[in-house]
């Protein structure tokens, strides 16, 4: 957070106008209810300390707007995903690819994701967009997947069959406890989804790139690691 704030501080004594801060959906929360789904506008509840150390940093980042006229936008994404992405994405396209069965074919929740070319997308628009000053905006693809959905889509673009095993998910939250992998599970298993709305109303615009496209993107640049 102080190495953001410090950096804001910078600009403004450099004489830029704008900055715009990549913050995390962690600042809403970790996870969504069926029916719910995180907007711009929800009072922030971060759960862990990175989620917190972003709000503190967005807060932080306002302040300093409020104190110089600094404007500053506000960017919250979920999960990004693109070439070269690490992690449990990689993990989960490295699997597939192997053409491993799993035991995720009965999966119903939703996540929403942004592909990092939507996301520079929304940042460039963010640059000179008179509306964008001093907003919190969300990101997205406009898409959103069940886990399920997700591993058919990573195998689609793969040229893969997907060999998903419908295992009941509370069977699987049983044994994830038994593991002691409840955060796992959670990802898995749980709902994480954004409305965009605001994005595009505010802004006019749109998601460029599909998820189909994005996935098939991600995978170009991957194949050769797996």
């Amino acid at each position: 957070m102080d190495g953001t704030l410090n950096l804001a501080q910078q600009a403004v004594d450099a004489g830029v106008t704008r900055f715009i801060f990549i913050s995390s959906i962690k600042v809403n929360g970790e996870q969504t209810s069926c029916g719910r789904v995180y907007t711009a506008e929800d009072l922030p509840a971060p759960e862990d300390a990175y989620g917190i150390s972003k709000y503190e940093a967005e807060q932080g980042l306002l302040q300093i707007a409020a104190d110089t006229g600094l404007e500053v936008v506000i960017i919250r994404p979920p999960l990004v995903y693109g070439p070269g992405v690490k992690g449990n994405f990689s993990s989960m396209m490295r699997v597939v690819k192997k053409g491993y069965p799993l035991p995720l074919g009965s999966i119903n929740n939703k996540r929403s994701l942004v592909a990092l070319d939507n996301l520079v997308d929304l940042i460039i628009t963010c640059i000179n967009h008179p509306a964008a000053a001093n907003q919190v905006f969300l990101a997205g693809d406009g898409e959103d997947l069940s886990t399920t959905e997700l591993l058919r889509g990573v195998a689609k673009a793969a040229g893969v069959s997907s060999r998903l095993i419908p295992v009941p998910v509370s069977v699987l939250r049983f044994v994830a406890s038994l593991l002691g992998k409840k955060e796992v599970s959670q990802r898995l298993l749980g709902s994480l989804q954004v409305d965009i709305s605001k994005t595009r109303d505010l802004l006019g615009w749109t998601p460029p790139l599909s998820v189909e496209d994005g996935l098939r993107h991600c995978l170009v640049d991957n194949v050769e690691r797996y």
